[in-house]
């Protein structure tokens, strides 16, 4: 890890030296006392020392609970990626049973993508004024829900709808995730530890693909229910449904509201919220001393009053429903107002084009595949035969899904890289580095003739591309203060599903007139985001605010 500055290291030093002067004065049943003054503590400065909520998370170490908690982010992750790509698994064979083309396939990995645009603000709001955990808890819940509910969908216009609202559910659970887990970490280990949470998605990607290769080319999971024709395609569907459902119930069992959360946004609020932030720390510190026989210290919190946020009590001319609207679009109006203006534009455009690109190009590269199974480029096929894709179904080609698979764990170089150098050489460059290089791979897989080299280029993109979205959830967490950070990841995803709808409709339209321009799209995108990376503000090891 690197080094800390001795300016940055002798408060935190200072207090810790306290607490350890402490420990064998405390019992195991006091872990922070409240003080109500400055005066009072000075006063009684052998009861406890008046941290802030860096120097608290700090104090609590850092150990068990963290790799639980990177466990438990990091399953909800996953199964976010899971309920996302599972569609593009299940195209070359659902687009029989619901008889769809091209653009209808299209539509279809769209509508996720609309879902998480409704949902991503919402959600992203909610958890900046309700807290990050029980928002975590309705969002996966919807997710796995009407993800597994649609497997029963009879027509494709109820598909679509299924996989609407799932889609609401995961646009809420990605950037509170993401916020939640970055407000328990110590800033030295910030940077590495949202890598690692980030590394989760390739495991959600991995397993879908996995369970893909598994299940639909196997005619055994073929029943009937009633008059509905389950096909494996289906069986599929159900089996990603599960680790978003298991998701919720762990958060709703075990886990505790974010104490940045609960110190920063809370307090003025709800009276007593600070004291449930005391209780976190505590859980925190005794998980890490486990087995240590290190009692808890005393010391009380210091809370920022200024960083809360201020509720008016004034009447809207509106009414109620203009005063919830206005309510609503204040954090959007904070984000693009004062020094946060130039940086909220700057992702804004990122967040744009890295989803135009990524998920444009990743949803459609089982459907790439088959259309290269005989050789050549993906792009030599520039007309489809009418009736292809129902002759193409079945039986299932199981080579399919096994490059899904080699694509997916592609992933895991980008991750491993990102965990190794993120604090060393910070968010911004590597973000547009990896966004550039992801441009260039997009570009050959236009220009390469042979399968092998499709599949090289793709397991290429697919390895530099993970470093830009793991860098983009290192900066979205660090540049943007506490009462607004799920509002504004919540905000920049959903203008990310956006571009996800636009750049699906793209290809599900032109992959059968000409695929070179969705693909020379995709690379003009990634290379507009990689320049604009570069005019964000440096944000290594910064304090969250």
């Amino acid at each position: 890890m690197p080094s800390v500055s001795s300016n940055d290291e002798e408060p935190l030093l200072t207090a810790k030296r306290r607490l350890h002067d402490e420990l064998d004065s405390n019992d195991d049943e006091t872990l922070f006392e409240r003080s109500t003054s400055r005066s009072q503590h000075d006063v009684n400065e052998g009861a406890g020392t008046r941290l802030t909520y860096e120097e608290a998370v700090e104090a609590s170490g850092f150990g068990l609970f963290h790799w639980l908690l990177l466990l438990v982010c990091g399953w909800a992750n996953a199964s976010d990626a899971v309920e996302i790509v599972c569609v593009s698994f299940l195209l070359p064979t659902a687009r029989c049973d619901l008889l769809l083309s091209s653009s209808d396939m299209g539509l279809l990995t769209a509508s996720i993508f609309l879902g998480m645009m409704v949902g991503g603000y919402m959600w992203g709001y909610l958890a900046d004024r309700r807290g990050r955990c029980s928002v975590l808890v309705v969002s996966l819940s919807v997710n796995g829900l009407f993800g597994g509910l649609a497997s029963i969908a009879p027509w494709f216009w109820l598909f679509l709808l299924l996989r609407f609202i799932s889609g609401v559910g995961v646009g809420g659970s990605i950037p509170v995730i993401f916020s939640y887990f970055s407000e328990f970490m110590p800033r030295q280990r910030r940077g590495a530890m949202i890598s690692a949470l980030a590394t989760f998605w390739m495991a959600g990607n991995i397993l879908a693909a996995g369970l893909a290769w598994l299940v639909i080319p196997r005619t055994w999971t073929h029943f009937s229910l009633g008059k509905l024709d389950f096909q494996s395609w289906r069986v599929f569907v159900v089996l990603c449904s599960i680790p978003s459902l298991t998701s919720a119930v762990i958060f709703k069992m075990f886990m505790p509201e974010s104490p940045k959360f609960l110190m920063e946004v809370s307090a003025k609020i709800h009276a007593g919220r600070e004291k449930e932030a005391i209780h976190v720390f505590r859980q925190m510190f005794r998980l890490n001393m486990r087995g240590k026989r290190v009692s808890p210290p005393a010391f009380s919190l210091h809370v920022n009053i200024n960083q809360r946020v201020r509720e008016t009590k004034t009447r809207h001319p509106c009414g109620k429903l203009g005063a919830i609207l206005k309510k609503g679009v204040m954090p959007v109006c904070q984000m693009f107002d004062g020094n946060l203006k130039s940086r909220s534009f700057i992702l804004l455009i990122i967040f744009y084009c890295i989803s135009f690109g990524f998920y444009g190009l990743w949803m459609w590269f089982p459907e790439l595949f088959v259309r290269v199974e005989d050789g050549g480029s993906p792009c030599a096929n520039v007309s489809i035969p009418s009736g292809h894709q129902n002759q193409s179904c079945y039986p299932v080609k199981t080579v399919v899904y096994k490059e899904g698979f080699i694509i997916a764990a592609a992933n895991l170089p980008g991750n491993i890289f990102t965990i190794l150098v993120m604090d060393n050489i910070g968010g911004k460059l590597l973000l547009s580095g990896s966004l550039l290089v992801s441009s260039l791979s997009v570009f050959l897989i236009y220009v390469v003739k042979t399968k092998t080299q499709s599949l090289v280029l793709a397991c290429l993109f697919s390895g530099v591309s993970v470093i830009s979205w793991n860098a983009l959830d290192v900066l979205g967490t660090e540049l943007y203060p506490t009462q607004l950070r799920s509002s504004a990841l919540g905000f920049f995803t959903g203008a990310g599903r956006v571009a996800a709808i636009t750049g699906n409709v793209a290809f599900g339209n032109l992959v059968d007139l000409d695929c070179a321009v969705p693909v020379l799209l995709v690379s003009a995108m990634l290379l507009t985001a990689g320049v604009a990376a570069l005019f964000l503000p440096r944000s290594k090891q910064t304090e969250l605010t």
